[in-house]
């Protein structure tokens, strides 16, 4: 039986801290443990996060060679950190799920605030304002890319000439900080799409939140559309300490400023390890064509030993939660759209045959095939990552503005091997 993601099997406990099972009742009886019966029988079970700290005291102890191995690769955490958790409900924001969350459609306003500050949003705040002339910035994205440019790269390029407009607030306080975090937000979810759609720009500004703005600058202004985008940006909005918010933590502990937080998660972001998923998945959806063709080429695919992205993450096992909120937005948006559907008899296709479930990225893909419904809207894998990142731009930022209160720097050290990666 797979455990519950917060607690772990005797076996896996004893691997874990290269222990003796009997060395494990011996820890639980002087309190270092937490252990119950497991659900399904006699065999007990023990708390993952008291596992986790013994790993890392016992790191602490023995050089922590083997421990900071471990934890660069899925292992014990290597940062202490009030924004964010998982469990087996998703990712869990200072205390509020995820899905619960988008489920009611809060707003992505009010999910980022609590992000950054832990503080409830007023009933009369002001919405994240634009205060940068959008038009002039977009000029100047369109003459540095191409108009084919992927909205990763429109987004990447337009962080620097966004901070440099915003450098005085972003040396002044916290307040000031967290002001200058909204405009940023605001601001890329306008002009994520302006290079391929430089006439909505305007339109994107003048919405009345991030999420109808995203969604105006892709030509989508139907309530249905702007409540579908929240959605997405909402459950995109933290996941914990992955690549890009490893990086952008890395970049604030230097003292660096948000933008400049939020352009090195973003450079993360743009690799085919992380943010290239989406387009793998979109690339997955093209190849079968039609939904009644997804059995035949997922056959076709094992039978080569091809891989099939998009229908595994290990921290989900049993799927993960924040997927069918996408798969029904999309569905209730486009429900008659050719690669929609191929996305649902895929995801069919992949759990009757016990192979896996679909991942949050391929929600995403089949929320922005739903969204995209003219040539001049971004690729559903360019769409699906532009929602990623600017929704996760409110997780990078909680994490950066975390770091930069911390006050220390993340320095970790290399274990030198003679002749490694040559």
């Amino acid at each position: 039986m797979i455990q519950p993601l917060d607690w772990m099997s005797a076996r896996e406990a004893a691997e874990a801290l290269d222990v003796k099972p009997a060395t494990l009742y011996a820890y639980v009886s002087r309190g270092m443990l937490h252990s119950e019966p497991s659900p399904t029988g006699r065999a007990k079970r023990y708390r993952r996060e008291d596992v986790e700290r013994l790993v890392a005291r016992k790191g602490s102890r023995t050089g922590a060679a083997a421990a900071i191995h471990g934890a660069l690769h899925w292992g014990a955490p290597l940062i202490e950190t009030g924004v964010s958790t998982i469990d087996a409900r998703g990712p869990i924001y200072r205390g509020r799920a995820a899905v619960q969350l988008a489920a009611t459609d809060t707003s992505f306003e009010s999910v980022a605030r609590w992000l950054w500050t832990g503080a409830e949003t007023p009933a009369d705040e002001e919405p994240f304002l634009a205060e940068t002339d959008l038009a002039v910035l977009s000029s100047a994205l369109r003459a540095a890319l191409p108009r084919s440019a992927p909205s990763i790269d429109v987004l990447s390029t337009a962080v620097p000439l966004l901070a440099a407009r915003a450098r005085e607030q972003l040396a002044g306080t916290d307040d000031s900080r967290i002001a200058a975090a909204g405009r940023l937000v605001r601001e890329l979810a306008a002009v994520h799409g302006s290079v391929s759609s430089p006439e909505r720009v305007l339109h994107a500004t003048a919405a009345p939140t991030v999420a109808s703005s995203f969604a105006a600058a892709i030509g989508r202004i139907d309530p249905p559309s702007v409540t579908a985008v929240n959605r997405a940006l909402v459950l995109s909005a933290d996941h914990e300490l992955n690549a890009s918010t490893f990086a952008a933590r890395v970049a604030a502990s230097t003292g660096a400023d948000l933008h400049a937080s939020v352009g090195a998660a973003l450079a993360t972001l743009s690799g085919p390890l992380h943010g290239g998923a989406c387009d793998r998945i979109a690339a997955l959806v093209d190849e079968a064509g039609a939904p009644e063709r997804a059995v035949a080429m997922l056959s076709a695919r094992r039978r080569r030993g091809d891989p099939v992205p998009g229908f595994e993450h290990r921290l989900y096992p049993n799927g993960d939660p924040r997927t069918p909120i996408l798969l029904a937005s999309a569905e209730e948006l486009a429900p008659d759209d050719r690669r929609v559907r191929t996305v649902f008899a895929l995801t069919q296709a992949v759990d009757r045959s016990g192979a896996g479930h679909a991942t949050f990225d391929t929600g995403l893909v089949a929320l922005a095939a739903a969204l995209e419904q003219d040539d001049d809207a971004p690729t559903p894998g360019g769409l699906a990552l532009a929602l990623f990142a600017v929704g996760r731009t409110a997780g990078w930022i909680a994490h950066a503005l975390e770091q930069t209160r911390d006050g220390r720097l993340i320095r970790p050290r290399a274990r030198y091997v003679p002749g490694s990666g040559q």
